[in-house]
């Protein structure tokens, strides 16, 4: 299956058209003028392990000097970072993220509630039509899969599927990149164990994949702390469950300090798409639109693509020849892609409402 298809399968309950971008570099110059006179670009919940954002915030900083990027807790979930748009309507301080970066389900909620603002790049028209809302609201930045990440120091023998977590073998050992009420790459992760256990997607990946944890946990397996590079390589979390391309840069980032393997399960492989958007209140408009600009130009795509994330646009990188080898050869093998599902925004949503309403009572483990 192409990607298009795929992720067209991922958003198959919206109709969506797409608008060729109209903007130009006289466009650009006078977007930057007015950026510059605003002067910061407010960010939120962007880690800079995390699918490249360290060098990609660089590289807008050096394209575009003037601005200055205030990065709001990188830590930050895509839950946190709609409550901080909320949090901070009538607030044009420094605690008013301009853009944000969340989960494909949060996109189209976050419209319905009034709290993005439409804005279509200068690339539109290369974007997929089946990863952006019609009317410019959201649109897909990129997507990985979810994998487990084992510090090889203390994990011998690596879990092959969701199944083997459970064996005795990895006691206090496994462990959520998120809290799985409020992060959506935990709240995915749920999802997929639940589809490991043969459930459909949607509330029945949810409950079950609340039942798997809640087993999890009660063998002493699961670890209620938010994994990351430096929980893994101190052995907090030996066994963390994650998107390929957080783990890809944090095996990279530890350079064999502990060695790390990154294992793509056979089963409940769940691929996910994230999405940009512009906060309905940004104090910074103009410096979040040229923001926007920069992320969907090539410069920007290729930087994610860097830090192991498969860009929106790739399909238009790969036709014009313009991805470099090296950032080709850096990717997962095909076939860890092979079985990947792509949850439907409904079937996203009855999951995760599952998962949020049931994890204290299911799992009972407070991860933080």
């Amino acid at each position: 299956m192409t990607f298009n298809k795929r992720i067209a399968v991922a958003v198959s309950a919206i109709a969506l058209a797409g608008v060729a971008g109209t903007a130009s570099a006289a466009n650009l110059d006078a977007l930057y003028a007015a950026a510059k006179k605003e002067g910061q670009l407010t960010t939120i919940a962007l880690p800079h392990d995390w699918c490249g954002y360290g060098d990609v915030i660089a590289g807008f900083k050096k394209k575009y000097p003037g601005i200055r990027v205030n990065e709001l807790n990188p830590d930050a979930g895509s839950g946190d970072e709609i409550q901080a748009i909320k949090a901070n309507e009538n607030n044009k301080g420094p605690q008013a993220p301009d853009v944000i970066d969340v989960g494909l389900a949060f996109g189209p909620s976050a419209k319905k509630d009034g709290l993005i603002q439409p804005y279509k790049v200068s690339t539109w028209a290369s974007i997929p039509d089946s990863a952006k809302d019609a009317d410019g609201y959201w649109y897909g930045d990129y997507y990985g899969v979810l994998a487990f990440g084992v510090n090889k120091d203390i994990v011998k023998t690596d879990p092959q599927d969701w199944s083997d977590l459970m064996k005795p073998d990895y006691a206090n050992a496994v462990a959520l990149a998120g809290d799985p009420r409020t992060a959506n790459q935990a709240i995915l992760s749920v999802m997929a164990a639940g589809l490991a256990q043969g459930a459909k997607a949607g509330k029945d990946s949810g409950e079950a994949g609340l039942k798997f944890f809640g087993e999890l946990n009660k063998k002493g397996n699961f670890v209620p702390v938010i994994a990351k590079s430096g929980t893994i390589a101190q052995g907090a979390t030996p066994i963390a469950i994650a998107w390929d391309y957080n783990l890809l840069a944090w095996k990279n980032s530890l350079k064999g300090n502990p060695p790390m393997d990154v294992i793509v399960p056979k089963s409940g492989v769940v691929a996910g798409v994230y999405v940009q958007a512009i906060s309905k209140f940004a104090p910074h408009p103009n410096a979040a639109k040229l923001w926007m600009e920069y992320l969907y130009s090539d410069e920007g795509q290729l930087g994610w693509l860097a830090g192991y994330c498969h860009p929106i646009r790739f399909n238009d990188l790969a036709s014009r020849k313009v991805i470099p080898q090296k950032l080709m050869d850096a990717l997962p093998p095909a076939a860890g892609y092979a079985k990947a599902v792509f949850p439907t925004l409904d079937e996203q949503a009855a999951s995760k409402a599952a998962i949020v309403a049931g994890w204290d009572g299911t799992v009972g483990a407070n991860v933080k």
